[in-house]
């Protein structure tokens, strides 16, 4: 992975100002600040407990947060909570499947709740993320591989801008870790933004921007 500054010419997609997150009112990590523009990745790095997906979880609005400033698209976001999670998806661990529901109801269901209607023919999506032949089956008889890339069709399918990724690398193969780059890369070319958490050295060689969560002192 390559890390890049982004031009500070270009609008950002989200921007913030002296960002952390709240735990027990105090800070959970220094603060940080935000300068994301359209086309450009982001991955947050730190240690375990740092924060990293708390902040994911923040931004959504499912965990105190404060700011200097929170701007999405130009629209305060602290104060127009519902702007950002408007324009934004977001794919965690628990990776949003109903066991009993087929891949192809998880998705229709997925981006009927999120307002969206699916951008291409699902068996279509469903072979280019490597599960064809699998588009009806419940999801709870599929791999962790395999539930994983049924999970990956939304953001193939979705057409928001900001991506809140964590961890989207976890329980995949290499072929699995190439389709996920080649997702990223699809959506940053359209113009999309990404936020995604690391452990580690990422296994892609898009450019990014790195930001590390260190302790609060």
């Amino acid at each position: 992975m390559t890390t890049t500054s982004p031009p500070s010419t270009q609008l950002a997609l989200l921007q913030a100002e002296s960002l952390t997150c709240l735990r027990d009112e105090e800070a959970l990590f220094a603060p940080i600040d935000i300068d994301l523009p359209p086309g450009h990745l982001l991955v947050l790095e730190g240690r375990n407990g740092a924060g990293k997906t708390t902040l994911l979880r923040a931004l959504l609005g499912l965990h105190p947060l404060t700011a200097k400033s929170l701007h999405f698209r130009g629209t305060d976001v602290l104060r127009e909570r519902h702007a950002l999670c408007s324009g934004a998806l977001w794919l965690g661990h628990l990776l949003a499947l109903k066991g009993d529901l087929t891949v192809r109801e998880n998705l229709r269901y997925n981006l009927a709740i999120g307002d969206e209607d699916a951008a291409e023919d699902v068996d279509e999506l469903c072979a280019n993320l490597g599960i064809a032949g699998y588009e009806d089956t419940p999801t709870r008889s599929l791999s962790a591989g395999q539930r994983k890339r049924a999970a990956l069709a939304r953001l193939a399918a979705s057409r928001r801008p900001l991506w809140l990724l964590d961890e989207p690398f976890a329980n995949l193969d290499g072929p699995g870790m190439a389709v996920v780059e080649r997702l990223l890369a699809t959506h940053l070319a359209r113009g999309g933004s990404a936020m995604l958490t690391s452990h580690g050295v990422l296994p892609i060689t898009l450019p990014a921007t790195t930001v590390r969560l260190e302790h609060a002192r």
